[in-house]
């Protein structure tokens, strides 16, 4: 991990109060470590205030925590209490304190850093906004651009992924930040002095204090120095939000060496008969497909896969094609079901994790509850083709689902009760293939690729776009059903494209239409603009 410090912080006396803003998400410890700030404070000879606005996380913007220092006079015994601020005014915040790189942005979009005062302090980690998740295609926000407005918005900006060192140390992220603070240089106060309003507070001092000194660590590393703050973090100090690249390239030269025994086969395959470029994928491919069906599903996808392969000579040499065909082919075939869904909310490693994140002592009882709403066509899906389509059919039968579910279920996953319901809806795997929807959802599978590989010859990049198609289909119900009808529409705008030298760049300019919004007016705007509407 790089610890980067821009700007040397200026040492001007001052004659004015230490202003300090704190953005931080619920349960990471805004509160703490704005007390300790306090704590810190008094205990050193300065009035301190604190106050907080509440946000709402994600959604609005994290609690914001704004904290003011002000000088006791040395000997004196009636000094008047200053008058403090109890909000943060934009351009007059010296530091700022960021528990997430998307709020350290938005402490930038309110004012509250600038170029000549403001030491900004903030964690790399990524806690996705929920426009970002819910976006129809990739709608995660570029992390460099946030690190490199970041840069420009401060005097100095430190930066780590303080999320990291927090999990590994057993403590919270605000005992990391408190000790990024310090190691900053940014308080009037020694290291021993802000070790000793961690002990003060009584609770968590160990895991507290080990956290508070990796993060002391990042911040007071010299500029342009390297420093590992964790076991197996980056080499840099940006958010990972990509592939591992020692991963992608032992994929590319060993893909046995990633896969178990059950999928040496399949592996050896991907090594002999796939472009380098497209390993990586496959090998992700066939874990994912063995995993949600089983080996011969596997199988299956590589045969899918090969088809499109064949066509790669028609390319740029860059394998896009083969790439893209398996991101995507292993994506459409591994379908959110209700099997899928029951498969993984009984996993082990889900409790395990979700213990971990709870932090739930050998002394404590976990319970899990599972908030579902099951519609008539979830459950029609799972079924036998034959009794699916009855059940879509039977008016009777929707009333009774529907007067069942549709103020939702509730299950406690970890009742014994619980657990064996989802248990056997986990375990019904082996009849998905007779299932409604694996059928339907095969055949679309198979059309689209025939249509990418009628056009792959002629129009290779064509054959891409037809490809990229794909991830407007995504989600499950109502979602499921926008996506599934924006991308019936474009495939159905192909053969109007079909010939036109800017065929690849006109699909593209109409699957992001439909990737820009869920309901599809966009896209059929466009296809009208277009004259394509399809009939």
């Amino acid at each position: 991990m790089t610890a980067t410090i821009t700007n040397p912080p200026r040492s001007a006396a001052r004659v004015r109060p230490i202003t300090m803003a704190i953005l931080a998400m619920g349960g990471e410890g805004g509160g703490v470590l704005s007390d300790w700030i306090v704590d810190l404070a008094e205990a050193n000879g300065y009035f301190a205030q604190s106050t907080s606005v509440p946000g709402v996380a994600q959604r609005t913007g994290a609690t914001v925590y704004y904290v003011e220092l002000f000088p006791k006079q040395p000997g004196a015994v009636h000094q008047p209490e200053p008058v403090l601020s109890t909000m943060p005014t934009p351009g007059e915040v010296d530091i700022v304190v960021a528990s997430e790189l998307m709020e350290a942005g938005r402490s930038i979009q309110r004012g509250f850093t600038t170029p000549d005062r403001t030491t900004l302090i903030a964690s790399t980690s990524r806690t996705y906004a929920m426009p970002e998740r819910t976006a129809m295609g990739d709608g995660r926000v570029d992390s460099s651009k946030l690190i490199s407005a970041a840069i420009a918005a401060s005097q100095q900006f430190i930066r780590g992924d303080f999320a990291r060192i927090a999990q590994e140390t057993g403590s919270v992220i605000s005992a990391v930040l408190f000790g990024a603070v310090a190691g900053a240089g940014v308080l009037p106060f020694t290291r021993v002095q802000f070790e000793d309003a961690i002990r003060a507070g009584g609770k968590g001092v160990e895991p507290s204090l080990l956290a508070f000194a990796e993060g002391f660590a990042v911040a007071a590393k010299p500029a342009g120095m390297s420093i590992d703050i964790s076991i197996g973090s980056r080499p840099d100090d940006l958010p990972s939000e990509g592939p591992d690249p020692a991963e992608v390239q032992l994929a590319i030269d060993s893909p046995a060496s990633l896969v178990g025994s059950r999928l040496q086969a399949q592996a050896a395959r991907i090594a002999a008969e796939f472009p380098a470029e497209a390993r990586y994928m496959l090998v992700n491919g066939i874990k994912r497909t063995a995993e949600y069906q089983d080996v011969a599903y596997a199988d299956e996808y590589l045969d899918r896969i090969a088809s499109v392969t064949s066509f790669e000579t028609g390319g740029d040499g860059s394998g896009i094609l083969t790439t893209e065909a398996a991101r995507f082919t292993a994506l459409w075939m591994t379908y959110e079901d209700t099997i899928r869904v029951a498969f993984h909310k009984t996993r082990r490693r889900r409790f395990d994790r979700v213990g971990k994140e709870a932090r739930v002592t050998d002394a404590q009882v976990m319970q899990v509850r599972e908030f579902l709403h099951p519609q008539v066509e979830e459950i029609s899906d799972t079924l036998p083709t034959a009794l699916g389509r009855w059940l879509l059919r039977s008016a009777a039968m929707n009333a009774i689902i529907h007067k069942v579910t549709h103020k939702g279920i509730k299950i406690q996953t970890t009742s014994v009760w619980g657990f064996t319901v989802l248990y056997f809806l986990a375990r019904l795997r082996p009849i998905r293939r007779r299932s409604l929807r694996f059928g339907q959802e095969q055949q679309r599978i198979d059309e689209w690729l025939d249509l990418a590989r009628m056009h792959a010859v002629s129009d290779y990049a064509l054959a891409t776009e037809i490809i990229l198609c794909q991830q407007v289909v995504k989600g499950y119900g109502s979602t499921h059903a926008n996506g599934l009808r924006n991308f019936t529409a474009l495939m159905g705008a192909v053969p109007v494209l079909a010939g036109d030298p800017r065929a690849a760049e006109r699909l593209r300019n109409l699957r992001r239409a439909a990737l820009a919004d869920e309901t599809g007016q966009q896209l059929q705007a466009a296809l009208s603009a277009s004259s394509m509407r399809s009939s």
